[in-house]
């Protein structure tokens, strides 16, 4: 042990990479356990060295700023993602909005190489597409005191509060406003970009200029749920910039506080970017089959119904029969393939479902695609690998390729007799 060594002085920030190897940096203590307690990475103190942390990044990419309360040091993690921004984006885009532009090219991420500022730019473009015809209008159902009568009188409020009196009138009517849902919700993502630290200026300044805009807007509070809003033909020229909205507000960003300390970020998860992209685009693929496909679709694996299972993908023929399975794996290979543990999993949703094929979708790394016959039960476990690096159209071409095995198993499963 090197107990002549003092504590290492702290950097201001650490750049790590998604399931890269650990490196060791020195950190504060306060900070190295908040960014254990938050989950944001792998994170153990150096057991020789006073001041220094092992950090390991898994599957969350992004930025995070953590801010101490005692002494105000801060530290940035930035985790970078293994495949170019650009091709993040396209999958988040497309497992938002399938119909939308993320495929031929008319969202940029510009210059920006990280995460959060591409969110940010992203984000920011969006929205000034969006509102740059002037702010959306719509009815808003409002109940106030007034001294005329507008809308109809909520009599029951009227002699509740008013015993008798003729003046104020309580009223409830629909109010022609900008002050809407989807106004509100743009309002939000905006000023909750500007609160990030990481942001490149100019795009802040660009933010700011649309907060402006949203000015009249109200604010949702910090807190609240989030409220739902309806794609239709009126809203239309706001679906792309408010599916992004609601990323950067549904949760996945990071404002924690453990154990006082503040931080500050936006990750995202890449397990769940990759479930959310392959599913979607499976069930994109398989639309005007007359085949129905359901995600996250659940099931149990025994007659007692007491073990509860969850495949990412069911798709069900004309009958309402299931007849093919898949589940989506972004993860960190072995070194010698996948996990064996996934071809389990599948088995159990193969036996219970009756079917006598599964489908794994891996992001390709060093595994090809393979198909293990498993012995005495006469089910089939393929093992597909999708290249993320590739360009959209080439990876949707290998998404509907998958989708055209799965319908092969649709068939084979349909002209097998049934146990």
């Amino acid at each position: 042990m090197n107990a002549g060594i003092g504590p290492v002085p702290a950097v201001e920030s650490v750049d790590l990479v998604e399931h890269a190897p650990t490196v060791s940096v020195p950190l504060p203590d306060a900070v190295g356990r908040a960014l254990a307690a938050a989950r944001i990475v792998d994170a153990t103190p150096d057991p020789y060295t006073p001041g220094r942390w092992s950090l390991r990044a898994g599957s969350k990419v992004g930025a995070v700023t953590v801010t101490a309360p005692d002494t105000s040091e801060q530290v940035t993690v930035r985790i970078t993602p293994k495949v170019h921004v650009t091709r993040l984006f396209f999958l988040l885009g497309h497992s938002l909005d399938p119909k939308g532009p993320w495929r031929d090219g008319q969202v940029s991420v510009a210059e920006h190489s990280e995460v959060l500022p591409a969110l940010a730019h992203t984000v920011e473009r969006q929205v000034d597409r969006a509102v740059r015809q002037g702010l959306l209008q719509g009815y808003r159902a409002t109940e106030e005191t007034a001294l005329v009568v507008r809308g109809r009188i909520r009599e029951a409020e009227q002699i509740r509060r008013r015993f008798g009196m003729t003046l104020p009138v309580e009223v409830a009517y629909d109010e022609f406003t900008t002050d809407i849902t989807e106004n509100r919700i743009l309002r939000a993502a905006v000023e909750r970009l500007l609160r990030l630290p990481g942001v490149p200026r100019e795009v802040r300044r660009r933010l700011s200029h649309q907060r402006f805009r949203l000015a009249d807007v109200s604010p949702i509070v910090r807190g609240q749920p989030l409220p739902a809003w309806q794609p239709t033909r009126l809203n239309s020229r706001y679906h792309h910039a408010l599916h992004l909205a609601c990323a950067v507000l549904d949760g996945a960003s990071a404002e924690h506080a453990p154990g006082g300390l503040r931080v500050d970020g936006f990750l995202f998860d890449m397990n769940k970017l990759f479930e959310d992209f392959v599913t979607v685009a499976l069930r994109e693929a398989f639309r005007g089959t007359g085949r129905t496909a359901r995600l996250q679709d659940p099931h149990h694996l025994d007659s007692a119904a007491a073990i509860r299972m969850k495949p990412d993908f069911v798709l069900y023929g004309e009958d309402g029969v299931p007849c093919a399975v898949a589940d989506a794996k972004y993860k960190a290979e072995k070194r010698d393939g996948y996990p064996d543990s996934d071809l389990y999993q599948m088995l159990a949703y193969c036996t219970a479902l009756g079917l006598r094929e599964g489908h794994l979708v891996y992001a390709k790394g060093n595994a090809s695609h393979a198909a293990h016959q498993v012995r005495h039960a006469g089910i089939l476990l393929h093992q597909h690998a999708l290249d993320l690096d590739q360009e959209p159209s080439a990876l949707l071409a290998d998404i509907e390729a998958v989708a055209r095995r799965m319908t092969d198993t649709g068939l084979r499963t349909a002209n097998t007799p049934r146990v």
